[in-house]
C-alpha cells in the first residue's frame, strides 16, 4: 500500500461526539492529543465540522488496520523473502572519521569494528547529509535532505517528534516488507506531538512507533541534556511513581541544585554551557526534577543499549529485522564504564572509542550466537565529524597528541568543511560482500533509503525517500562509480555541494571558527572552491583561478536546492 504525498479525497467529520469515540475505540486508546496532531494540531475544534485527507486516515489507521494487514502478507509470502538479509544500522555519535585504527587512528585501537572492515567494504569518501546530529539522523532515516524542512536544527531535549508521521521512513520500508522494526539508543529526533508538553509521567502520545518502528528503548535526547531517562515504548523506562519528573528549558524549579550555583557537586566540569540540572554529578543543559530511580548512570548508558539490542535479537531471531541502533559514544558528556578507564592515553575521549568498539562485539557476538551473522547486513557509520571540546572538561584536547579525529580533513562537527560529514561507513555481510574492499566512490547516507528497499525488493510509494537515489551496487563494494554529487548542510543551515574532485561552499554567514569548540566552520561571506584531489585539507581556495567552475557549481547548487 502507498503512503500517499498529497490528499487524494476529503471527508468532513462533523462532531467529537460521533468520531472522537470510535477513534478512541477502534485505535486502542490514541489519545485524543495524537489525534488532533494528526487531524492539524490546535487548531481542530471538535465541536465545528472541519476537513480530514486520506493522508490523515491513512495515519490514523495505520498501527490498527493497514500494518496488520501487511503482516498476513508477509506471513503468506515468508518463502518467498527467506532470502532477504537482517539489517543492522549502527550509527556512532560524533566519531570521526580518524577515530578508528582501520582508517588511520594510531593512537585508539578499535580490533572489532576493524575485523568487520577487513572482511567488508571500507568506504573513504562517505558523507552524512549534516554535520550535526539531528538534521543527520532526520535525512538518514526519511532520504530527504534536512534543509527541505524546518525544525531539523540541533533539537532540544523536550521537542516533539520532529519526522512527520506522513513521511516514510527507512522504518515503513522494513516494516511493510514485513520484518520487525528496533530503534534503540540516541535519538534526538524529538518525542511527542508539542515541544515542551510532554507528560513524562504517562505515556508519549506520538513516538517512533508512529514512523514505523516497532519496538524502541531511546535516549529522551542526548546525553548532556535533560530528560535523563530512557524511553521504552512511549514511557520512561524504570519509571519511579515517588520521583514524578518535570522537565523545562525555560528555567530551573525552586531549590533544584545547577553546575553553575553548586559546582562541588560535580564529578565532571562543564568548559561551557552545560551548567544547569546535575544527573549523575554532571551539570547539563535544561532543566528537570524528579526521576529517581529512572534516571540513568552515564557509565552505564553503553551496556543498557547493547544489552536492549541483543534480547531484540534473541526475541526477533526467527524473523528478519531491521533495527536501527546508535551509541552514545563518544558524545558528550563523555563517562565510560569503569572497566575502560585507565585503558586509553587519550583520557576519556579515548576510553568512549573503545567503549562503542566492544558494543559493536557484544551485537555481533550475540548475532553469531543465535546464527545471525552470515544473513544479517550490518552498516557501521557516524551522524557527523568529531569535535574534542563540547561543553565538558574532559581534557579531550590536551590529551589527543597527535590523533586528529577528523583523519586527513579540516574541521568537524558544525562545519563546512569536510571533516564535518565525513564519516566512517563499513558494510559488513558474509558471502555478499568481497572481503576487504575499499571503495573511494563518493556517496551519500541519503541513498540508504533507495538503496536498502532494492536489497529487500521493496516497492514503495512514489514520494518515498524522495531525494534518495538507488546505489546499491555501491553499497556492496560492487561499483565504485562517485554520486553525480553530494549536498550537505552545515549547523549555520547553509548547503555545500561535492561534485567529483570538487568542493564549494556558497557565501554564508557566521564565525570562522567556533568560539566554544574551536572547529573552524567555513563559514565565509565569500564563496569557496577546493580541489579535493590535490589537497584533501581544503588548503588552497581556488575560486579566483577558476571562476566560472565555482559559477557553474553555484547554478547546479541553487537548482538542488530548489527542486
Amino acid at each position: 500500500m502507498r503512503r500517499p504525498n498529497k490528499p487524494s479525497k476529503t471527508f468532513t467529520v462533523k462532531t467529537e461526539t460521533t468520531l472522537l469515540p470510535f477513534l478512541l475505540e477502534v485505535l486502542g486508546g490514541t489519545s485524543r492529543n495524537r489525534i488532533k496532531a494528526i487531524l492539524g494540531g490546535g487548531g481542530i475544534n471538535f465541536e465545528k465540522p472541519f476537513f480530514v485527507s486520506s493522508p490523515q486516515i491513512f495515519t490514523l489507521m495505520k498501527s490498527k488496520f493497514l500494518l496488520p494487514s501487511l503482516s498476513l502478507l508477509a506471513m503468506a509470502t515468508a518463502a518467498q523473502r527467506a532470502d532477504r538479509p537482517n539489517v543492522l544500522l549502527l550509527v556512532a555519535d560524533d566519531l570521526g572519521y580518524g577515530d578508528l585504527s582501520c582508517y588511520g587512528a594510531k593512537r585508539v585501537s578499535t580490533p572489532v569494528v576493524d575485523s568487520l572492515a577487513s572482511r567488508g567494504v571500507r568506504f573513504t569518501d562517505m558523507h552524512a547529509c549534516a554535520s550535526t546530529s539531528t538534521p543527520s539522523r532526520y535525512s538518514l532515516l526519511t532520504g530527504k535532505y534536512p534543509f527541505r524542512r524546518e525544525g531539523t536544527d540541533v533539537a532540544p531535549g523536550d521537542a516533539g517528534l520532529i519526522i512527520d508521521p506522513l513521511e516514510y521512513t527507512l522504518a515503513d520500508l522494513f516494516k511493510e516488507a514485513g520484518y520487525r522494526t528496533a530503534a534503540i539508543g540516541k535519538w534526538h529526533l524529538g518525542l511527542g506531538s508539542e515541544t515542551g508538553k510532554q507528560d513524562w509521567n504517562g505515556k508519549l502520545d506520538v513516538t517512533p512507533a508512529d514512523i514505523g518502528f516497532d519496538y524502541h528503548y531511546l535516549m529522551a535526547a542526548t546525553a548532556d541534556r535533560v530528560p535523563c531517562v530512557f524511553i521504552e515504548q512511549g514511557r520512561v523506562a524504570n519509571y519511579d511513581a515517588s520521583a514524578p519528573i518535570q522537565v523545562s528549558y525555560r528555567k530551573n524549579f525552586p531549590g533544584e541544585p545547577t553546575g553553575r550555583t553548586h559546582p562541588e557537586m560535580l564529578k565532571l566540569l562543564p568548559s561551557h554551557g552545560h551548567d544547569m540540572s546535575i544527573v549523575n554529578g554532571i551539570s547539563r543543559i535544561g532543566y528537570m526534577k524528579g526521576g529517581g530511580k529512572a534516571l540513568w548512570r552515564d557509565e552505564d548508558i553503553a551496556d543498557s543499549i547493547a544489552a536492549h539490542a541483543i534480547n531484540f535479537i534473541s526475541q526477533e531471531a526467527d524473523k528478519p529485522f531491521f533495527m536501527y541502533l546508535c551509541t552514545n559514544d563518544v558524545h558528550v558528556p563523555r563517562y565510560p564504564h569503569e572497566r575502560f578507564r585507565g585503558k586509553s592515553p587519550m583520557g576519556l575521549r579515548g576510553e568512549a572509542i573503545l567503549q562503542f568498539d566492544e558494543t559493536v562485539r557484544q551485537v555481533v557476538t550475540a548475532l553469531r550466537e543465535k546464527g545471525l551473522d552470515k544473513n544479517t547486513l550490518i552498516i557501521i557509520t557516524s551522524d557527523n565529524g568529531p569535535v574534542l571540546d563540547d561543553g565538558y572538561r574532559d581534557e579531550a584536547w590536551k590529551l589527543a597528541g597527535s590523533h586528529n579525529p577528523s583523519g586527513p580533513f579540516r574541521g568537524g562537527k558544525y562545519s563546512s568543511y569536510e571533516g564535518g560529514t565525513a564519516v566512517p561507513f563499513i558494510v559488513y555481510w558474509p558471502n555478499h560482500v568481497k572481503a576487504g574492499t575499499t571503495s573511494n566512490a563518493l556517496s551519500s547516507h541519503i541513498d540508504l533509503g533507495a538503496s536498502l528497499a532494492q536489497l529487500i525488493g521493496a516497492k514503495v510509494p512514489q514520494e518515498a525517500f524522495p531525494d534518495s537515489r538507488q546505489h546499491l551496487r555501491q553499497l556492496l563494494g560492487k561499483s565504485h562509480r562517485n554520486r553525480n554529487f553530494v549536498v550537505t548542510m552545515p549547523n549555520n543551515r547553509s548547503v555545500d555541494l561535492r561534485v567529483g574532485r570538487w568542493k564549494y561552499i556558497p557565501a554564508s554567514h557566521g564565525y570562522a571558527e567556533a568560539w566554544q569548540t574551536h572547529i573552524e566552520t567555513g563559514y565565509q561571506l565569500k564563496p569557496q572552491l577546493y580541489d579535493l584531489r590535490r589537497s584533501p585539507y581544503e588548503g588552497q581556495e581556488l575560486s579566483s583561478r577558476y571562476p566560472r567552475l565555482a559559477h557553474r557549481l553555484q547554478k547546479v547548487l541553487d537548482k538542488i536546492v530548489k527542486q
